[in-house]
């Protein structure tokens, strides 16, 4: 058992090294501030909404720090982890919408599983898998995108520049080893509310 936690370790620390120190934005959106599109008060806009709503399901079940993450994107509320049971899944759509601001709600919560070492360990490795290719396209801006992976599932968040850009991310999840399916919510700069200039 201790065996496979320090395996564990390992395998995070190399594969943490793998992804970008960008991948991250500032507002903590996943998204850069220099190359994000939306204007910096809407930017705001979705981390206090993003914040707010952690807090909500913080208050509601301490274990949601950890194991449910929220993200905003346009006022667009994107739910991904895992619950213990649906009624909890329920009870956080509802939360999102009471959100000031909520424009939609996509909630990709999962129930939970036992633990399984040996597909974490593929989940991170096809997130990172992912994050390394999408840096190395010329294509895609890299910094504008969060990824999550769960039982060979990926889930892509962001905002592409063009539907060429979209299509190219995509793209790139599919063609990774072992991948079963690629849920993508990219939003298309023509789709937000308001642009930089």
């Amino acid at each position: 058992m201790i065996k496979n936690k320090l395996y564990l370790l390992i395998i995070l620390i190399i594969l943490n090294g793998c992804v970008g120190a960008s991948s991250t934005g500032i507002l903590g959106t996943g998204v850069s501030i220099a190359t994000d599109p939306r204007t910096i008060g809407t930017q705001i806009d979705d981390n206090i909404m993003q914040k707010n709503l952690s807090a909500k399901m913080i208050n509601m079940n301490g274990n949601y720090f950890l194991s449910v993450k929220p993200k905003v994107i346009d006022g667009r509320i994107f739910i991904t982890g895992k619950v213990e049971t649906i009624e909890e899944k329920l009870k956080i759509t509802k939360l999102a919408w009471e959100i000031k601001g909520a424009r939609s709600v996509k909630n990709d919560l999962k129930i939970k599983e036992k633990f399984n070492f040996q597909q974490s360990a593929k989940d991170l490795l096809i997130t990172s898998q992912l994050r390394t290719a999408m840096i190395a396209s010329k294509k895609i801006m890299s910094s504008n995108y969060n990824i999550d992976t769960h039982k060979k599932k990926i889930y892509i968040y962001g905002i592409a520049e063009s539907k060429e850009e979209r299509a190219e991310v995509i793209n790139e999840a599919k063609q990774i080893l072992d991948v079963e399916d690629v849920i993508s919510s990219i939003l298309l700069v023509e789709d937000l509310r308001i642009v930089k200039n």
